[in-house]
């Protein structure tokens, strides 16, 4: 088995038993496609924070990036919160298991809690806002710009993307049809109206117009 170099693009994954165990969970519990994009989350996220002058502990943003999108796999099939929330708690489950202070395991809990809401992030601490900045680079192509070309091409080649776009849109229509009500009012309800035959978007008018207040 090859080993891994120990940086890519110059940014390097902590070599503790935290990172470590992180990593084997999300291994063991993800599809490959969520596994190799919440490594590359890790390392655009970084990338974004040095070329903004932000610097979040690697260890609280690699378990942030790493457990991300962990509510869309099956052991959260039977949930009826925000997928977000799911791995949120999940990971703040395990950095408390690992002694980890209350207050980082609450950063990291609002990084992943957050990472599908545009702009708020960014004004909080960096171990928040980065794992916004490196979904935002993945998935949407936001701020790739702010990346070198040789360390985009790097980390892609560390943890490749094939047919990249159409597979996410899979994990998360799969992750989240069961429970379409919590797409309401966040991005996710543009995937569900794209790919779940028969699902109809709650309007936020309608929630207004139509509440017990008679005027």
């Amino acid at each position: 088995m090859t080993t891994p170099p120990s940086t890519t693009a110059g940014i390097g994954i902590p070599d503790s038993k935290l990172v470590r165990e992180a990593t084997e969970l999300v291994r063991d519990t993800a599809s490959d496609t969520v596994y190799h994009h919440s490594r590359r989350v890790y390392f655009f996220g970084t990338l974004r924070g040095l070329s903004r002058g932000l610097h979040a502990d690697p260890e609280l943003l690699y378990v942030g990036a790493m457990f991300h999108d962990l509510g869309l796999t099956d052991r959260h099939r039977h949930s009826q919160q925000r997928f977000e929330l799911d791995g949120a708690d999940d990971a703040r489950s395990f950095l408390h298991r690992h002694g980890v202070s209350a207050q980082d395991a609450q950063l990291v809990w609002e990084g992943i809690a957050l990472h599908t809401t545009p702009e708020i992030p960014w004004h909080m601490a960096p171990e928040v806002a980065l794992v916004t900045a490196g979904v935002e680079v993945d998935v949407l192509g936001i701020g790739r710009e702010e990346i070198a070309a040789r360390d985009l091409a790097e980390v892609v080649e560390l943890h490749p993307r094939p047919e990249f776009k159409q597979r996410i849109l899979h994990e998360f229509t799969h992750g989240i049809a069961h429970r379409p009500h919590t797409t309401f009012g966040n991005v996710k309800a543009d995937v569900l109206e794209r790919y779940l035959p028969g699902y109809v978007r709650q309007n936020f008018v309608d929630t207004i117009l139509n509440s017990d207040w008679p005027e």
